[in-house]
């Protein structure tokens, strides 16, 4: 019994490593969308953002202000794995999101990963159109 835990503590650990490894090394290929301005009269996205399963990428969404607005996408994060959310040279690596809101004039940037293919979304609560809204096609 003794040599059987060994074997799965030692099982455990080279996977971790493997894991952590890895993941360094696909946090360090990252790519950057088009970003996302948040504007009265204005289109979150011009066309859909198409990425791939399994892949880093970088989001930034910017307000300028013209009006307070929740961006929401609650199905969109819990099917991406966020690794940071920087606000005003401020880092926050959350364990789960459901949206963000501007009061103000600003800007977010997003760092996360893709997990599960799927069409998801992040837009305006009451969105009635796909100009209230960014559409992420995940491969």
């Amino acid at each position: 019994m003794k040599k059987i835990l060994l074997f799965v503590a030692a099982l455990l650990v080279t996977s971790e490593f493997a894991i952590a490894k890895n993941l360094k090394g696909l946090l360090h290929s990252r790519t950057t969308l088009e970003p996302i301005t948040i504007s009265v009269g204005k289109e979150l996205a011009a066309k859909p953002y198409k990425l791939e399963a399994g892949k880093y990428y970088k989001l930034v969404l910017k307000s300028d202000g013209s009006r307070e607005v929740p961006i929401v996408g609650a199905e969109f994060f819990r099917n991406i794995w966020v690794n940071q959310v920087s606000i005003n040279d401020i880092e926050v690596r959350p364990l789960g999101l459901d949206g963000f809101e501007f009061d103000d004039e600003g800007e977010i940037e997003l760092t996360f990963v893709t997990i599960k293919p799927g069409t998801y979304t992040l837009g305006l609560p009451s969105a009635k159109s796909d100009r209230e809204r960014a559409i992420f096609i995940v491969e």
